[in-house]
Order: structure tokens, then C-alpha cells, then sequence
């Protein structure tokens, strides 16, 4: 009789520990998609904002941005931009302007494509004293590429994230 007691409380425990599991299993499955409904919305509004963790020079490595502010932000039909800049000038740029990739505009091209593992928005803007192409691609789960093509700088990649603004 008690090894068949013992038996039971063995298989009761077993069956208790596979459906904790499923239901951990479950959990996660759920924060997936809400992170995903919540990317949707926001590329959805147009208002949202990429915040980059490293920058990838042309033909140099990498560099940590953790502790350097930066931001892209798209507002509806403007993009406002306080990128690091690292990489070459041409002579477009006068001297002592080769700072930072520091833009605001108003979006001339917009288009956002969509397949099963991410988004790809491209974007054009010029301000003042230059036109910058936009590649913006932003996984489900909030993380992003950002690459910006100048027409006076070499290209430079960013890896990222994409979410709300946070205004300062």
C-alpha cells in the first residue's frame, strides 16, 4: 500500500512540474506577442523613436554607444536626429561642421514593408545642408538596424532599439 502511495505522490508531482512548465511556456509565449502588438502600433503611428547601442563605421569597428545619448525620432511627417557621427566628411562640409549626424526635416519618402520577422522603413529628409537616405529595420521584438546614407559622409550603421519617445 505505501508504494503505491508513493507511486501516486511520484506521478502527482511529475504531472504538477510539466504543467507549471507549460504554463511558464505559455507566459512567455504571451510577452512575445505583446511586445510584437506594441512594435506594430507604434510603426503603425509614426511616432516612435530608435535609440542606438553601437555604431558601425565604414571599414572600422565598432563602437559602444551605452553611455553616449542619441536618438532618431519620427514624428508623423518629420524625422528629428541626434546621431554620433564616425567616419569620413567630404568637402561638402565646412570646417569644424563634421559633428554629429544632427538633423530635423520633413519626411519626403515614406514606405514600411512588413514580412514575418520584421519591418523595413525607408525614409528620405534634407535640411539645410544635406539629404539623408533613411534604412530603418526593426525586428518584432523591438530590436533594430539603422543605417543613414549622407550625400557629404560616408554611410554608418546602428544597432538598436525602436520604442516609444521619451522626451528628456
Amino acid at each position: 500500500m505505501k508504494t503505491v502511495f508513493v507511486t501516486f505522490l511520484l506521478f502527482f508531482s511529475m504531472f504538477i512540474g510539466f504543467a507549471q512548465e507549460k504554463s511558464k511556456q505559455q507566459i512567455k509565449q504571451e510577452k512575445i506577442i505583446v511586445k510584437q502588438n506594441e512594435i506594430q502600433a507604434l510603426v503603425d503611428s509614426k511616432e516612435y523613436e530608435f535609440v542606438a547601442s553601437t555604431a558601425y563605421p565604414l571599414g572600422t569597428r565598432s563602437i559602444d554607444l551605452t553611455t553616449n545619448p542619441n536618438y532618431l525620432r519620427f514624428k508623423k511627417d518629420s524625422i528629428f536626429s541626434e546621431m554620433p557621427y564616425f567616419g569620413r566628411a567630404y568637402a561638402g562640409i565646412g570646417f569644424g561642421k563634421g559633428g554629429g549626424l544632427d538633423f530635423k526635416g520633413p519626411i519626403q519618402d515614406y514606405s514600411i514593408t512588413k514580412d514575418k520577422k520584421r519591418y523595413t522603413i525607408l525614409a528620405k529628409v534634407k535640411d539645410n545642408s544635406d539629404y539623408y537616405s533613411i534604412t530603418l529595420i526593426v525586428f518584432l521584438e523591438g530590436n533594430a538596424s539603422l543605417t543613414i546614407n549622407s550625400s557629404n559622409r560616408n554611410s554608418i550603421n546602428y544597432l538598436g532599439r525602436v520604442d516609444q519617445i521619451k522626451v528628456n
